[in-house]
């Protein structure tokens, strides 16, 4: 027995019979002796329906009076299950966000929480009464001193949830929605998609980063950050749901619950090399055959990148530690002999990462990453982005000297940097799920310098924009001016903002344009065995090939390989690798 945070979305409370069915097993976790808080969002589609209202009223409605309207549909919510719950004999009170202590900064529609001030909260637990939160909002301190409502955007009942379960130190979070869990794949596209017992937050950010709909990003990071043990459980089953697990310890200081430092680990890796292949065909297959015949060499790949292309070729990039660069060489001359292009290698660099919680969520701090590296200097020669990291590959005499200049900006200390660690071998599956995410568009920024600050300046006028940018891809091979490509996917809705945010940029660099790719979907495999496992790359390409399917980008982390295809192909594209993986057979 113990204390438990429990959260019930919108289709668990939509109408009075599921309330009074949530009520009863509240009863019984109540009457095995658990202390219980209970986040719920607003019934069913009360959100969509206040949206609707305000629209028709306003076309771009006052963020603070939207904040206003929609935090009232959890308010009804919180009320009802508490009736339920008194009704049937359980003390109950229901709590606003504010009512709650949740204080957030001042930003509506998008806040994040700073603290949770928990007095209130454990005097009402102390006395045995079960307590229910409106999920999704907080207050803040506004204008002239007033409190002002806040809400915390997209997500923000399971949000609210993790914060309340990490500032209570809740023995555990339950997130209660209408799958089983987490499944190794979306059940509407995947129908033998399985169920995951569990996953780690890093796995689980990846995935939610993704487009993976059950958990949203920023509840993971809380989760991950501060050691949360998060479940995901239905609603309408007693079945165990998905355990996310978290090896953090952190504690909660003045930093805040969403604004500690999201960087928390520097890593620098020496004696690398980079192997570039250009002009090759840009066909199905072609990515597939290289990545095997480098694996059945007995070539541990690290970074892999393919660029966008013009015409009917292709580049492709990788890493690979500086003692396999022999056989590495040899498997990609008898690569070229069969298919044409040139090879471009480069020895003696090193690869420096940072780590963290939703780096790539928080458009500034790659766009910080950058900017340090190009202040001393340094030059990227590659660039890997995923969800909780983010490498860059630079000349190995940099190395040091890059290691000081991220670590004062990042403000890590000496246990948050490492030099050359050893890979320590996991028991983790290779891949644990795909993700297709169709809302992402594919932009290259082409003929910008080869020169320190470059990609810098591009992500911080994205950043300052308020942009995210998912896959960061630089070309390999230049024009005949020396410039090269930057390309990158981003939302479909951002795509205009990032035309004006990046337009004092393109009139500064001669010849540079903003340039559209053809409609994209974005198929991604993430597991932490993946960076354990020779040749996992090699299968998801040759899934690929197999349906025909041809690969538009190529980015790779540790625990995360992204395809960019056709949007035509997405759908087709999640299955396949999905079946060639065999996720189908329940591993776990």
């Amino acid at each position: 027995m113990g204390l438990l945070v429990k959260k019930f979305g919108g289709t668990s409370v939509g109408t009075i019979e599921r309330i009074k069915s949530i009520a009863e097993a509240i009863a019984a976790a109540k009457e095995e002796g658990n202390e219980l808080v209970i986040v719920v969002s607003a019934m069913g589609d009360k959100t969509d329906e206040l949206t609707k209202l305000a629209k028709e009223i306003s076309a771009n409605p006052n963020q603070r009076e939207m904040d206003m309207l929609l935090a009232s549909g959890e308010q009804v919510s919180i009320a009802l299950l508490a009736m339920a719950l008194n009704e049937i004999g359980i003390p109950a009170l229901s709590m606003t966000g504010s009512q709650a202590g949740i204080i957030t900064e001042s930003s509506h529609s998008r806040a994040r929480i700073l603290e949770i001030r928990t007095e209130k909260l454990q005097h009402l637990l102390n006395e045995g009464l079960v307590v229910i939160i409106a999920g999704f909002q907080g207050t803040s301190l506004g204008r002239q001193g007033i409190a002002e409502i806040t809400t915390l955007g997209r997500g923000g009942s399971d949000t609210s949830a993790v914060a309340l379960a990490a500032a209570l130190k809740a023995d555990a979070c339950e997130i209660y929605t209408d799958v089983q869990g987490v499944l190794t794949s979306d059940p509407r596209k995947v129908s033998d998609a399985q169920l995951m017992e569990n996953i780690s937050c890093d796995e689980m950010l990846e995935l939610a980063s993704l487009g993976a709909a059950v958990l949203h990003p920023r509840a993971v990071e809380i989760a991950r950050n501060f050691g949360v043990k998060l479940i995901v459980r239905s609603s309408w089953d007693n079945n165990p749901g998905t355990t996310i697990t978290s090896q953090s310890v952190r504690s909660i200081n003045r930093g805040g619950l969403e604004h500690g430092r999201p960087v928390d680990g520097l890593e620098l890796i020496e004696e690398q090399s980079v192997v570039g292949l250009s002009h090759i065909p840009d066909q199905p297959g072609v990515a597939a055959n290289l990545f095997e015949s480098l694996s059945k060499g007995g070539v541990n790949v690290d970074l892999i990148i393919q660029a966008t292309h013009e015409g009917n070729s292709n580049d492709i990039t990788f890493t690979v530690a500086q003692k396999e660069f022999s056989k590495a060489l040899n498997q990609c001359e008898s690569f070229i002999k069969i298919y044409g292009g040139k090879l471009i290698t480069q020895n003696n660099m090193s690869k420096i990462s940072i780590h963290g919680a939703g780096i790539m969520g928080r458009p500034g701090i790659a766009a910080n990453l950058f900017e340090t590296l190009s202040k001393v200097g340094i030059n990227l020669r590659l660039i890997a982005t995923s969800e909780v990291k983010v490498s860059c590959v630079i000349d190995a005499e940099f190395g040091k000297k890059a290691l000081r200049a991220i670590s004062d900006t990042f403000e890590l200390n000496d246990k948050q940097i490492r030099i050359n660690p050893e890979i320590s071998p996991n028991k983790s599956p290779e891949v644990r799920g795909i993700a297709l995410d169709a809302d992402q568009a594919q932009v290259s920024v082409r003929k910008v310098p080869d020169s320190p600050g470059t990609a810098a300046a591009i992500c911080t006028a994205l950043a300052e924009a308020g942009i995210t940018l998912d896959t960061i891809v630089q070309s390999e091979r230049k024009h005949l001016d020396g410039s090269k490509d930057i390309s990158f996917t981003l939302k479909k809705n951002d795509r205009k903002p990032a035309q004006k945010a990046l337009s004092a940029l393109l009139e500064k660099w001669t010849n540079a344009e903003l340039k559209d790719g053809p409609p994209i979907a974005r198929v991604s495999a993430v597991g932490a065995g993946m960076h354990h496992t020779v040749g996992t790359a090699g299968k998801m390409f040759r899934s690929l090939a197999n349906a025909e399917i041809n690969i538009e980008m190529i980015a790779t982390s540790e625990i995360r390989t992204t395809c960019i295809v056709n949007a035509d192909d997405g759908d087709k594209a999640l299955k396949v690798v999905h079946d060639y993986f065999n996720l189908a057979e329940n591993q776990y």
